[in-house]
């Protein structure tokens, strides 16, 4: 059973491996982020604000590289606040002036009011420099298995627990 423990070599390749397929995944998320121009290309919709658009646990694809089209109103789009780790997944309700210096107002299509609330302190808009990403495409509940992970960490430890036992159990 644990006999590619007592071949150092056979370790070294499953090592080897592992670390592959995480410089793999890594490498790919950064292509696709700068492809996308978007320091998240990918994003998971953790909350029902967004309904019936979108589903808590939709996995949405996300395009920043609108060079000659504006964001428009009705765009579903992707933004961060200032000291907010979480990217917001909402609609552009009301848009004020042109270029990049224009005022966004956005809303949850499921909200009964604008995020003026969750902006940053003193912030009443966003502007175009806030935004990750304008939504392109979206898999449905592909995401939920992230949103388990962080309600449930013990699932994390299992998983991770799982997936190690598999490297070193791992027949050539």
């Amino acid at each position: 059973m644990f006999s590619s423990i007592a071949n150092p070599r056979q370790a070294a390749a499953q090592l080897m491996n592992f670390g592959l397929i995480l410089s793999t995944a890594f490498i790919m998320w950064k292509g696709l982020s700068i492809i996308t121009d978007s320091p998240s290309p990918i994003v998971v919709v953790l909350s029902g604000s967004m309904e019936p658009a979108f589903q808590r646990g939709d996995l949405l694809l996300l395009w920043n590289r609108n060079i000659q089209a504006e964001t428009a109103v009705g765009e579903v789009v992707v933004y961060n606040v200032k000291d907010k780790d979480i990217p917001i997944v909402h609609r552009i309700v009301r848009k004020f002036g042109t270029g990049p210096n224009a005022k966004l107002l956005t809303k949850g299509d499921n909200n009964l009011s604008d995020d003026t609330e969750l902006y940053a302190k003193g912030q009443d808009f966003l502007v175009r420099k806030d935004i990750i990403g304008s939504v392109v495409g979206f898999i449905p509940y592909v995401g939920y298995i992230t949103i388990l992970l962080s309600e449930y960490p013990w699932l994390k430890t299992a998983m991770l627990g799982i997936m190690g036992l598999m490297v070193v159990l791992q027949r050539e």
